[in-house]
């Protein structure tokens, strides 16, 4: 499974930092864009850019099968029902306040410390549909990791006889390593969130507060981007050449 998902993002983001780390321009005046127009016709730049997300789904639909055929209710399994939405959008709120504020500045320093490429959030043209693309890209990705990193591996390593601080520490240093393209300081960022929401989930078995928390982060760093550019131009700004 996760070599047809994050696992594969993961051995190709490795690729990726050897590639910068050995290249001639710094780390840290280096770029690189999450969210890149994919062509020049506004319709078809769109079309693109939905198919992409809608089909990235799909490995989260397969992840629920196989949950399916190996246990009854994969939603129930894995905590990714409705069953208490109050609890789950309070929970999911928490953890922005505790994830997001702190992993703004690792990003901040290792942009300092020339160890982090400036990650370019979203695309520098926004169009009528740019906004609801951006959401949709943020629930993909929010749904895709906790779905896959948290509730699939989690349940197998549980299956497998694997501990749970093991299963833990397995799950952030995977999420880690599959942010490795955008450098150093998002890989150490990533891992400390992947603590974070791997002992949440060990505790509470749901990962509907872990979508809702990743997916609001995701919509604020996307559709933020350029604020925080007018108001931190050194940090976030793209460098030029």
């Amino acid at each position: 499974m996760l070599g047809l998902s994050l696992g594969a993002s993961a051995v190709y983001s490795i690729v990726s930092i050897v590639a910068k780390l050995t290249a001639e321009t710094p780390l840290g005046e280096q770029s690189v864009a999450l969210n890149p127009s994919r062509a020049p016709r506004e319709w078809l730049d769109f079309t693109y850019q939905f198919l992409d997300v809608f089909f990235g789904l799909f490995a989260v639909a397969l992840v629920l099968y196989l949950l399916w055929q190996s246990g009854g209710n994969p939603f129930r399994r894995i905590g990714l029902d409705l069953s208490r939405p109050g609890r789950d959008a309070a929970s999911g709120v928490l953890l922005v306040i505790a994830i997001g504020a702190p992993g703004i500045a690792v990003y901040a320093l290792g942009r300092a410390l020339g160890v982090t490429v400036a990650v370019e959030a979203s695309p520098a043209d926004w169009l009528w549909w740019t906004v609801p693309i951006l959401v949709f890209r943020a629930f993909e990705a929010a749904v895709t990791e906790e779905v896959i990193v948290v509730g699939y591996l989690f349940t197998r390593f549980r299956e497998l006889g694997v501990g749970p601080w093991a299963t833990i520490l397995s799950s952030a240093v995977l999420r880690g390593t599959y942010h490795l393209y955008q450098g150093i300081g998002p890989f150490f960022g990533n891992v400390a969130m992947g603590i974070v929401f791997g002992w949440c989930y060990q505790r509470w078995g749901r990962t509907l507060p872990l979508v809702i928390a990743h997916w609001i982060i995701d919509i604020v760093s996307f559709v933020g981007y350029p604020l925080a550019v007018g108001w931190w131009p050194g940090l976030f700004a793209v460098p030029a050449g």
